[in-house]
């Protein structure tokens, strides 16, 4: 076969290469930015804790890696106290601040909250990492037992990237409940609808193994997604109850029509009410 000069080999090699320069430049660039990609952090320290929850209190958490984080610690209403803690993990975004009326709500319903921040959100020192989170959860922990809440009087409940963070939590430390608010089953299916064309399962650092931590768990699940989900697809959400519900420990899928990853509703009493209903499934 004869090629011109303007389609000849060496020109379809010159092709290849500058395609084979490109594939491994966004490859090495999704390598090297990854966790910038993951983890969307307000680093700002919020308004003084009075000012947003006059009943809260700060709280030290002293991580095994030596860093000092700030959480905050709402009692429950004493009216309605159900003498039960909630850990709330949060997603990968903003600060504790942002969280505050969710807090408020679950106060308002009986619960004890400790709101923490992980690593370099909200005024915290260091950077987020999936082994970070781990660890400053587990601070978080401590913290709660410290302040009388033992782990068969508190309930995890995590937020997106938060319900990867007490998956994990979970398997060394169960808790008497867990309720996950729009999870997803592995970060590998997060990043692969967001990047179809990078091999992310191979790239990715940071992996957060929901369903896989969950297929081997008993602790008592509830599960929180909104159809119009633009940040994840809903189906993931809708497989971790699935994976949940195989174990027996499936409290409830709550599915809020037409209502996205970060409506108001998912900061709000959809989410606080479920908690709710987690509780009193307990007996």
């Amino acid at each position: 076969m004869a090629y011109s000069r303007r389609t000849g080999p060496r020109s379809v090699a010159w092709v290849l290469l500058v395609l084979g320069l490109v594939v491994v430049t966004v490859v090495g660039l999704f390598w090297a930015f990854q966790r910038s990609l993951i983890y969307h952090p307000d680093p700002a320290a919020p308004a003084p804790v009075e000012e947003v929850l006059p009943d809260a209190r700060e709280l030290a958490l002293r991580t095994d890696d030596g860093l000092d984080l700030t959480a905050w610690f709402l009692p429950a209403d004493p009216r309605t106290d159900r003498e039960l803690a909630v850990l709330y993990a949060p997603g990968n975004g903003g600060n504790r601040q942002g969280r505050a009326g969710i807090a408020r709500d679950l106060s308002d319903r009986g619960f004890t909250v400790l709101l923490m921040d992980y690593r370099g959100f909200g005024g915290n020192p260091g950077s987020p990492t999936e082994e970070g989170l781990a660890t400053d959860a587990e601070a978080a922990l401590r913290a709660l037992a410290d302040e009388g809440f033992p782990l068969e009087r508190t309930i995890y409940l995590g937020e997106s990237l938060g319900g990867g963070v007490v998956a994990r939590l979970q398997a060394d430390h169960p808790p008497a409940g867990m309720v996950l608010r729009s999870p997803f089953t592995q970060l590998a299916d997060v990043a692969s609808h967001h990047y179809p064309f990078l091999p992310v399962g191979l790239l990715l650092r940071d992996r957060f193994p929901v369903t896989e931590h969950l297929a081997a768990s008993a602790v008592p699940v509830s599960v929180v997604r909104g159809t119009a989900d633009s940040v994840l697809p809903t189906s993931l959400s809708e497989e971790v109850a699935r994976v949940a519900d195989s174990r027996g420990n499936l409290v409830e899928e709550v599915v809020l029509e037409g209502v996205d990853h970060n409506d108001a509703e998912m900061f709000g009493p959809p989410v606080a009410d479920a908690v709710v209903r987690l509780a009193e499934s307990l007996g």
